[in-house]
């Protein structure tokens, strides 16, 4: 399959999905573990729930930080 044939297909399966929050939600959730058993990691076995919440939002915030870092530094690279 060609990389447009599979935009193609993508985009179908998207336009047949009534419900693109509940299709996207397991990646949500598996995103949101992974900060936040990164935190644990750091933290230890000693840090509060709440202080383990705030570190796991931090590196979500962080995360999404980078990759539109990413995009901006894409796009300057591909205007010159």
């Amino acid at each position: 399959m060609t990389p447009a044939e599979a935009s193609i297909r993508s985009l179908e399966g998207w336009g047949r999905c009534p419900d693109r929050s509940a299709r996207t939600a397991p990646a949500r959730a598996g995103l949101d573990a992974r900060f936040e058993r990164e935190a644990r990691a750091q933290l230890g076995d000693h840090a509060t729930d709440r202080a383990i919440a705030d570190a796991a939002a931090a590196k979500r915030r962080a995360h999404y930080l980078r990759l539109s870092a990413a995009g901006v530094a894409a796009r300057r690279a591909r205007s010159t």
